[in-house]
């Protein structure tokens, strides 16, 4: 679990490299492209304004370049023409996107985001396939297509079967239900402290409680060690004690268990015993429930600054006894891996302390076997995607449950995402070579430039806030960081620090499972040896092969990887409407990050501080609450008629409003500056309200229901609909625009607004 950047939404997208030139046979096929969609009066415009696309002396002058037709396809063919802007923006913006799209069975979830995804895999797909020449001396790249080459060797996989999932149970101390009458065959008394160590510092596990290494939100110069509740097996506590699908999802994760127990014990050449693995999995999911029921809900855990709880290792101990648990043994177990001592007075950070009271009458309440079978459980669920396919089989139904998925996905997908997220660098600079046009970089830094800008001057419009706290939130914006694309010596044949990083990697191609094992080792001791290490302000925190954008408090940076630089996001192609109304909105989106109700406890040098005077703290919260009520009272049909929580959501809601704010005053900015740009190839709408179509057009995408059950309580984002419809009921400026009169659904008589 541990800490988490802030995240800009859903994730994921591709690239594709620099400009290209169309010939006059390309863009006369673009115009049969946009003529069978619907768009006759394009053909028309195109051969009037051939010789002059760039000239501005008429109002009605028409943009024919390549990127101007096709982002004109593009946005026409996501439209939904018959749906009236002012009532329903999503319906009218997303309606032909939502048509034309199906969701794939693999997938539970189909969005803008999920096909960019899906398009930078297949590049990855390739770039880890090749063998080129130039790439034999660079080791980080042989070693992610070792890692990969050994995904993709279904055979042995296969072949191998259940040995390598034998071999960890037994490494680890056993799995008392697949076992002999429960028995572990344990030489050593079993230890709690022993096993959780293992778990987090080998497995990089965290189950019953999780400890972790990040940034000290009140020092962000140096790192700490953390104490938080752990993670559930299943996606949130509601999974535990709702009815409807949530139960549906319940009954199919304790046959899942039973399933694995069973196959376990068979392949150790056990007698069935059907009802000792049920009984024994009922006890594990029972342990869990109430695990889950000590858990603090998302709603609870929402001010950073009333978790937070330093104190010295001494009083953990005393304060949290858990039964005789030996908090010392615990942690210094953890850290031996990583040749770290504890100090005498070692500090700790507490962010679950009512979860940790309330364990240790758990602990109690359960035999040390039923503990054991939930822990191994819990390594267990994690490593079945990487058994051979009768194991697969049995997670079908619990899959099906939980995401309405039917079908896995294609094997090289899985392994091109394993690859992505445990060697992002590698990925990431190999991406980058093949797909990245680097004149982005400078382009995006320039819209930040405008963006932080129109949000300081946003400031003066606020009477919530007073003067002093509007001059440190102008420092503060100031002070953002900012990274684009990717780090530099990534890309550099010269520099040796990409191969550095994988150093101490060695992958065999025939050995998955293993290489999936020394992976989870390297990625605990890569977060827990930087105890004693300052924070390197440098770092990116995330790779450049990612459809996403990132905002961290810690350290008060914002983060826009390659992969998001593209369209609809971005192009340098399209007119700059749709970069303000794209990327614009992202890059507006992460600086309001460091004012939401989460990054605003934070100054400008990344440490919890307290710089608002009482006077705008106390209006903050009054403006936020009608944000949380706002979205509170949007109801999701697809998950069962739940209302989204406003709570929940109200970083990403105060993001999103804030974003879409200052982009479009950036945007209006730069028009004043540069002058009108010409409009678009068959579609009637001027570049005010062609922001607002591409902002919408960003979130097109529809879920299946069991998915939606899952994130309407699991996800810190709003559903896409409400996304944009929350924004822009709340933006004055689009109402004018598409002329929505007051009291429409689009034109609320009450407006919320925080940044």
């Amino acid at each position: 679990m541990g800490k988490s950047e802030s995240q800009m939404d859903i994730v994921e997208k591709s690239s594709r490299s620099g400009a290209r030139r169309w010939s006059g046979a390309e863009i006369g096929l673009t115009v049969l492209v946009l003529l069978l969609s619907g768009a006759v009066a394009a053909l028309l415009v195109l051969h009037t304004a051939r010789e002059s696309s760039f000239h501005k002396a008429s109002v009605e002058a028409v943009c024919t370049t390549p990127g101007c037709v096709t982002a004109a396809a593009r946005l026409i063919q996501n439209m939904d023409p018959d749906a009236e802007p002012c009532q329903n923006f999503y319906q009218y913006s997303c309606g032909g996107w939502l048509d034309r799209h199906v969701i794939p069975e693999t997938s539970s979830r189909y969005s803008v985001f999920d096909i960019l995804r899906d398009e930078l895999e297949i590049i990855v797909k390739g770039v880890l396939e090749s063998e080129q020449e130039e790439e034999q001396d660079r080791d980080a790249f042989q070693k992610a297509k070792r890692l990969y080459q050994s995904c993709m060797n279904e055979s042995l996989i296969e072949l191998r079967d259940s040995a390598p999932l034998l071999e960890l149970v037994s490494r680890i101390g056993g799995w008392p239900v697949a076992s002999a009458d429960g028995d572990s065959s344990r030489e050593e008394p079993w230890s709690l402290e022993d096993t959780l160590s293992t778990l987090t510092a080998r497995y990089h596990k965290k189950a019953l409680l999780d400890m972790f290494v990040w940034t000290d939100d009140h020092d962000s110069s140096r790192h700490i060690i953390y104490i938080d509740q752990p993670a559930l097996g299943m996606p949130s506590r509601d999974y535990y004690f709702s009815d409807g699908n949530y139960k549906r999802v319940r009954d199919a994760y304790l046959q899942f268990m039973e399933g694995m127990a069973a196959m376990v014990r068979a392949d150790r050449g056990l007698a069935r015993n059907d009802s000792f693995v049920r009984e024994e999995t009922e006890r594990v999911l029972q342990l869990e429930t109430d695990i889950a029921n000590a858990t603090s809900p998302p709603e609870e855990r929402h001010d950073v600054t009333l978790l937070y709880h330093k104190m010295a290792l001494t009083e953990v101990q005393q304060k949290f006894t858990l039964n005789g648990f030996n908090w010392t043994r615990f942690m210094q177990g953890v850290l031996s891996g990583v040749n770290i001592d504890l100090l005498p007075q070692e500090e700790v950070v507490v962010y679950g302390g009512p979860y940790l009271q309330k364990l240790e009458s758990i602990l109690q309440a359960y035999p040390v076997s039923t503990v054991q079978n939930y822990l191994t459980w819990q390594l267990i669920i994690d490593r079945v995607g990487s058994l051979s396919r009768r194991f697969k089989e049995a997670r079908a139904n619990y899959r099906k449950a939980l995401y309405g998925a039917t079908v896995e996905e294609a094997r090289w997908r899985d392994c091109v995402r394993y690859i992505q997220s445990n060697m992002e660098n590698a990925v990431g600079a190999l991406y980058v070579r093949e797909s990245f046009a680097g004149e982005s970089k400078r382009m995006v830094s320039g819209m930040i430039s405008k963006i932080r800008q129109a949000f300081i001057e946003t400031l003066d419009e606020l009477h919530w806030m007073d003067q002093r706290s509007k001059e440190k939130a102008m420092e503060k914006a100031m002070a953002i960081k900012e990274q684009i694309g990717y780090p530099d010596y990534i890309i550099e044949k010269g520099n040796p620090k990409l191969d550095m990083e994988y150093a101490h990697l060695n992958f065999s191609e025939l050995n998955y499972f293993e290489n999936i094992l020394e992976n989870l080792r390297a990625g605990a001791q890569k977060s827990l040896k930087k105890l004693r290490e300052r924070v390197d302000p440098e770092l990116w925190i995330i790779g450049a092969a990612v459809v996403n954008a990132f905002y961290s408090p810690n350290r008060n940076q914002i983060v826009f990887p390659a992969g998001i630089l593209q369209p609809p996001f971005f192009s340098q192609q399209q007119p700059q409407a749709l970069n303000f109304g794209g990327i614009g909105m992202v890059i507006g989106h992460e600086i309001t990050h460091g004012f939401d109700d989460n990054g605003r406890n934070f100054d400008r040098d990344g440490n919890m501080l307290d710089w608002w005077s009482n006077f705008s703290a106390s209006h903050f919260k009054e403006q936020s609450r009608c944000m949380v009520h706002q979205y509170g009272n949007y109801t999701w049909r697809l998950a069962g008629g739940q209302n989204v929580s406003g709570i929940s959501t109200l970083g990403e809601n105060i993001a999103d409003n804030g974003g879409v704010r200052q982009a479009y005053k950036a945007y209006l900015q730069w028009v004043q500056k540069e002058g009108e740009e010409l409009r678009l190839p068959g579609l009637d709408l001027d570049h005010k309200q062609l922001f607002f179509l591409n902002f919408a057009q960003v979130w097109c995408g529809s879920y299946r229901p069991e998915y939606a059950s899952q994130s309407i309580k699991t996800d810190s984002h709003s559903p896409l609909e409400y996304r944009v419809m929350g924004s822009l009921q709340n933006f004055g400026a689009f109402s004018e625009a598409f002329h929505c009169k007051q009291g429409s659904a689009m034109h609320p008589e009450e407006k919320c607004r925080v940044w």
